[in-house]
């Protein structure tokens, strides 16, 4: 069996609903928590997973898996180290899209927006929620530098976990968070024979315009 033949055998009919306008919220964000909800209801595995996608100084395109971990009219949050690459590349374009996938009910949103640190307050605050261990490795963790071994992480755990030991661990000052507001929705609905629904939100002239597109 040729590569493209193993490929053919993954094919999947999307079958399972239809996205009409009507049935649209005129809030995209309420949008996306009601197709959240139903997400969550129907199972899907880490629903608030999303690909955080960005570009380089060079122009080159990176994507990666991160935790939407706080959403509401100001958009999209979610933290990291401020000393990483994708920190990096978030300030230097202050632009990123983002995509959650919700596979097994068939839908997928794609966000593109503009990006902002949260206030300090806001990170605190996150971070305090934190498990213990997450917050250890936050300070042990220079992430996305080159290490030499795994050994590197755990000797810096357990000098950081030495460090706090009997108090409460602070968030370090080169962690945080970042918010992505939207300026474009894309709700996508899988249909059959790949003839998909697609509406799209548009930030225009202070208000969202809603917009069907081909699939």
């Amino acid at each position: 069996m040729s590569n493209y033949d193993a490929l053919s055998d993954l094919r999947m009919e999307y079958d399972v609903g239809t996205l009409r306008r009507e049935d649209m919220l005129d809030d995209p964000v309420a949008q996306w928590q009601a197709w959240f909800d139903h997400a969550m209801a129907n199972d899907v595995y880490e629903p608030n997973a999303m690909v955080v996608a960005t570009v380089d100084e060079g122009g080159w395109p990176h994507a990666r898996n991160v935790l939407v971990k706080g959403v509401d009219e100001r958009g999209f949050a979610f933290y990291t180290n401020y000393e990483s690459a994708k920190a990096a590349e978030l300030e230097s374009a202050a632009k990123a899209s983002l995509l959650f996938s919700w596979l097994p009910v068939h839908r997928q949103v794609r966000i593109v927006g503009t990006v902002t640190r949260v206030s300090a307050e806001e990170s605190d605050a996150y971070f305090a929620s934190r498990p213990r261990g997450s917050q250890i490795g936050a300070w042990a963790s220079p992430q996305s530098d080159l290490i030499a071994e795994p050994a590197v992480l755990e000797r810096a755990v357990a000098e950081v976990a030495q460090r706090f030991e009997g108090q409460d661990v602070t968030r370090p000052p080169f962690w945080g968070g970042y918010r992505v507001a939207p300026v474009m929705f894309e709700f996508w609905q899988g249909r059959p024979s790949r003839l998909h629904d697609r509406l799209r939100y548009v930030w225009r002239s202070g208000s969202w315009d809603i917009e069907r597109i081909a699939p």
